[in-house]
């Protein structure tokens, strides 16, 4: 299934009277201009003195408790600084915890945050004490107030950048919990100076260009977590189907058929795993198991299989896929012989009907008892175990490279858990998340997954609770030989050949107290380099990718390792923000923030002079939001593809210091995928990656000016020099009117375009419904020196270029 794409002309029409002419210099947009509607506002705070309510709160302002436990009191008091009212936060066992209000303002501003603070006892213990400040900016807060305190006024200048909305709080602790009690009025927030914008222009100098970007920048990241792979990729139907529960008990999808106290589970001699079901019959009605909630369509057919033990008495035993009642509402698979050993009996069905609760039964009315190994129930359309309509959306994302298993997952995992008979491989306990691993996906289906993708592979290995042998023999068994020990047995596994995997990254964020296996970064850096030495002496193909985190672990980790290590990672994640711009833009700078730390370690760190280890950011994205598609399971929206959008423009700009980053994760858990079960599409996020992937260039030219508020970056589309790309992000809610100077390049008078545009920022795209968000193509949109583009979009131009 490819990306949604339209092709009317309508679109051309509309671009054309938005003004995408060449020299149309008049034609401008009606509407209003980014802060337009700010004109002559002064004073931003809305209710700053706290005087309008609106029920139990002032108007505008809502309590929030920034660490878990809560601790804090929150009022309105009938007095104040000025006026009849006044907010009032205290705690007595120690709180993090404010009033707050989200406030618009005009972008590329200064602005000076000011108001008035009482206190009675109060202590900061590891916090600041009583403040006003910028939530999410810890710079951006005024001179704390603690002790008994009458009211004091406090406030603090600063600039806002490309902020559209703050979030103003009035907060008690800050970076730590305090106890005591304090009082807030009069909060103001006034714009002192800025630039007025809605006149875009940037010039492109063609003939200086920066290093070509590394294809690796569009990596994916996969890990065993929530439905990433397990009800994401992987096209297993049921849950559990090894029984790490018991049957009928605590998260066990499994329930009795008949009745329960007849199912217990059997420890002695489980058929893998701890436990085992095993069901008593009586003679006098069905007893069995069965699980529920299977989503099937009509006609579609579905294989599997059970593993089977018992009685000859409990048979025949019936396997049944049921969709509706009665006779016609089921297909069943008799099995007639039961032994002591356990059997695999194969089944297929076809479902009579469409529903999201079909159920496969598992039953006998016989006597004596049977035992249920396991099951397995998959579309027959399944490839090699994995679903095709995913398997299609991952082609059209065409990474390059997926970075496996994990993220914190990996630091508890064996990997040697995921090999051999699927069906014989121990189900366990998510050592770093929810739910069951199945170890169903393990180092053969995950290389198969990327065989089937045409993707390479990127491995990381346990340096949490594992250790270097571990990690020894998972080397081994990807790349040695057939004759050497883990080559023998991989080759039994049915693989002969090495894989030859080149990228491995050691351990997973080691730096945090998360982290399964954290020690003191003085021991981690000694852990890394042995790791390291062992696996280059066994293979020194590798790319070794150490952990890292901007900051004195990143420092040192370089400092003392970097002979020891081919690339280096870093993460960052940002939630959602207030205004559009604002949220936007945190995409490029965390990216922008990362490479200007690692390019002053180039210049202060000796070891780096001779050999510059280029960055891995391995894990990116965009984290906020309600688990709609299982755990960590978020939905994205157009805005949020606007800032993948200028985060990849960003990566171009940084080219010298990005070799890979792996947007993480792919499929639901803050995806570029969403599935339902049966469905699943490109999310926002995932419709620009994958245009970026095939239509962005590759290598970076100088893009100046001052194309505030849009992100505009260039880059020629390959070495031939002969077609530029151009990006250009709009993050506001009017069209720009975006004037481009070339130099000595020739501009045609229209362009290929593609665009990514809508009316509503909360634009979503949803499995099994029509994508609200898709990439419109026009294949000689209007083109020159001034372009209008569109409100909240992505425009990216092919444009066919000449010298002037």
């Amino acid at each position: 299934m490819n990306t949604p794409r339209e092709y009317s002309a309508s679109l051309l029409t509309c671009l054309m009277a938005c003004g995408l002419l060449l020299s149309f210099v008049s034609c401008r947009t009606g509407g209003p201009q980014p802060g337009d509607e700010l004109a002559g506002v002064t004073q931003f705070v809305a209710n700053g003195s706290f005087e309008e309510m609106d029920g139990d709160n002032p108007k505008g302002w809502l309590p929030r408790s920034w660490q878990r436990g809560g601790g804090a009191e929150f009022a309105v008091e009938l007095s104040g600084h000025s006026g009849g009212r006044s907010v009032m936060i205290s705690s007595e066992k120690g709180a993090d915890a404010s009033w707050l209000a989200s406030v618009p303002v005009k972008p590329y501003s200064r602005y000076k945050l000011s108001g008035w603070i009482k206190t009675q006892d109060l202590v900061p213990g590891t916090s600041r004490g009583a403040q006003v400040n910028i939530n999410g900016k810890e710079e951006w807060r005024t001179p704390p107030v603690t002790g008994t305190q009458d009211w004091t006024k406090v406030e603090v200048e600063f600039d806002a950048g490309a902020n559209d909305a703050l979030e103003v709080t009035c907060l008690l602790g800050g970076w730590g919990k305090a106890t005591g009690k304090a009082w807030f009025d009069d909060v103001e927030l006034v714009r002192l100076s800025g630039k007025e914008l809605g006149q875009p222009r940037v010039a492109i100098d063609t003939e200086k260009t920066g290093k070509p970007i590394s294809k690796y920048i569009y990596g994916q990241f996969i890990e065993h977590l929530g439905r990433c792979i397990y009800q994401g990729i992987w096209a297993e139907m049921l849950e559990d189907r090894k029984f790490f529960c018991a049957v009928g008990e605590g998260e066990s999808p499994w329930g009795a058929v008949g009745d329960a106290s007849l199912v217990k589970m059997d420890k002695v001699k489980p058929f893998t795993g701890a436990q085992t079901p095993r069901v008593t019959l009586t003679g006098k009605g069905p007893g069995g198991i069965a699980q529920e909630a299977l989503d099937v369509v009509e006609g579609k057919e579905y294989v599997g299989r059970i593993v089977l033990a018992g009685d000859p008495g409990a048979a025949p035993v019936s396997v049944s896929l049921v969709w509706g009642d009665g006779p016609d509402g089921r297909q069943t698979l008799a099995v007639k012989e039961l032994g002591r050993e356990y059997m695999t009996f194969p089944f297929a069905f076809r479902a009579g009907a469409s529903t999201e609760n079909a159920r496969l039964e598992i039953a006998s009315s016989g006597r004596g008892s049977f035992k249920v190994g396991t099951a397995s129930i998959m579309p027959a359309d399944n490839v090699d175990g994995f679903r095709p309509e995913v398997l299609a959306l991952l082609r059209e994302l065409d990474s390059p490279v997926y970075r496996w298993p994990g993220g914190n997952f990996v630091s508890g995992y064996d990997w040697r858990d995921g090999i051999g008979d699927r069906d014989k491989r121990p189900p366990r306990k998510n050592p770093a998340w929810k739910g069951v691993e199945h170890n169903d996906v393990g180092v053969h289906e995950y290389l198969d997954l990327m065989r089937l993708i045409g993707s390479e592979a990127y491995i990381t290995v346990n340096s949490g609770l594992g250790d270097v042998v571990m990690a020894l023999d998972e080397l081994e068994y990807v790349n040695g030989a057939a004759d050497t020990r883990m080559g023998k047995l991989r080759a039994a596994n049915g693989h002969p050949e090495p894989w030859g995997v080149k990228f491995w990254a050691i351990g997973n964020e080691m730096y945090g107290d998360w982290q399964l296996g954290h020690i003191p970064l003085s021991d981690y850096v000694k852990k890394h380099t042995q790791y390291a030495v062992a696996m280059k002496a066994m293979d020194p193909s590798v790319k070794v990718v150490a952990v890292g985190a901007v900051g004195r672990w990143s420092e040192t980790m370089l400092a003392e390792a970097s002979n020891h290590m081919d690339l280096i990672s870093e993460h960052f994640y940002v939630g959602h923000k207030a205004g559009l711009l604002g949220h936007v833009n945190q995409m490029p700078t965390e990216i922008r923030r990362i490479a200007e730390a690692h390019r002053k370690y180039r210049q202060t760190i000796p070891t780096l002079k001779a050999k510059e280890v280029p960055v891995a950011l391995d894990e990116w994205n965009y984290w906020y939001g309600p688990h709609i598609y299982g755990e960590l399971g978020t939905q994205y929206f157009l805005e949020d593809a606007l800032g993948v959008a200028a985060g990849l423009n960003e990566y171009a700009r940084q080219s010298d210091i990005y070799f890979m980053a792996n947007y993480a994760q792919t499929v639901n858990v803050i995806g570029a995928i969403k599935t339902s079960k049966t469905a699943a599409v490109l999310d926002t996020t995932g419709v620009i990656l994958a245009l970026y992937r095939r239509q962005f260039g590759t290598i970076p030219v100088a893009v100046g000016g001052a194309p505030e508020p849009l992100d505009v970056m260039a880059c020629w589309k390959d070495e031939t020099k002969g077609v530029m790309t151009l990006s250009i992000v709009n993050p506001t809610k009017a069209a720009q009117a975006l004037s481009l100077d070339f130099g000595k390049l020739k501009l045609p008078k229209t362009a290929k375009l593609y665009l990514v545009a809508g009316d509503d920022p909360r634009a979503c795209n949803v499995p099994g419904k029509p994508p609200a968000v898709v990439v419109k193509e026009v294949d000689a949109a209007p083109f020159g020196g001034k372009i209008t583009v569109p409100p909240i979009s992505v425009s990216l131009y092919h444009i066919g270029v000449g010298q002037k």
